[in-house]
């Protein structure tokens, strides 16, 4: 189930990764992983991974054994863990590495969610980082992108409008458009493309 999240040649890390998890799931739930995935594409390649995870943290012992890449493959893994601590947690780590292409889609999904925690987190650490590979991505994930860009918009609207007031000001209109690369041009771009994949259909 992890190992389509990942590209084919981390197959023996994400293996190795993947075995370390414990298999007593958070608070005793009676699920791995939820039904529902997320899906994006990378150089072309479907890259497809759980929409949250229900897994009990590892030990840090237990992560101290890891390679690096391999360390970087559980931080993807638990950033979509059920419990928003964890995810924030583990995101801390992710970016705080030189992590490699691979992880941006784990990235970029978890910013599209209702903690506004992890989104102040976020753009806190990627502001100072060189994001053009970050924007790539998202460009290549158009439609996915500006989904997850009016989804951002309504957890704001429903839970964050009276904290923060101007949406112009508000961290995670600021993290899609510095760091992701959004704009209502590429909103058009978007709509442009669909009508034209919708005349092949």
């Amino acid at each position: 189930m992890f190992k389509e999240g990942f590209p084919n040649y981390l197959r023996d890390d994400v293996s190795i990764t993947v075995g370390m998890i414990l298999h007593e799931n958070f608070d005793h739930t009676k699920i791995d992983v939820s039904e529902e995935n997320i899906q994006y594409y990378q150089d072309n390649t479907l890259i497809r991974f759980p929409y949250r995870i229900y897994y009990s943290e590892i030990s840090d012992e237990a992560i101290d054994n890891l390679s690096t890449r391999q360390k970087m493959i559980l931080h993807c893994i638990y950033s979509r863990s059920c419990d928003g601590f964890v995810r924030q947690k583990h995101m801390h780590y992710l970016l705080q590495m030189d992590y490699e292409d691979w992880a941006i889609p784990y990235i970029v999904k978890i910013c599209d969610e209702y903690v506004v925690e992890i989104v102040e987190m976020t753009y806190d650490l990627l502001k100072v980082q060189d994001i053009e590979r970050i924007k790539r991505f998202c460009l290549e994930n158009i439609e996915s992108f500006c989904k997850s860009y009016n989804r951002m918009i309504s957890y704001w609207k429903e839970y964050y409008q009276d904290r923060y007031h101007n949406f112009h000001k508000y961290i995670g209109r600021k993290l899609f458009r510095e760091c992701f690369g959004y704009s209502k041009s590429l909103e058009n771009s978007k709509d442009e493309i669909v009508k034209q994949v919708n005349k092949f259909l």
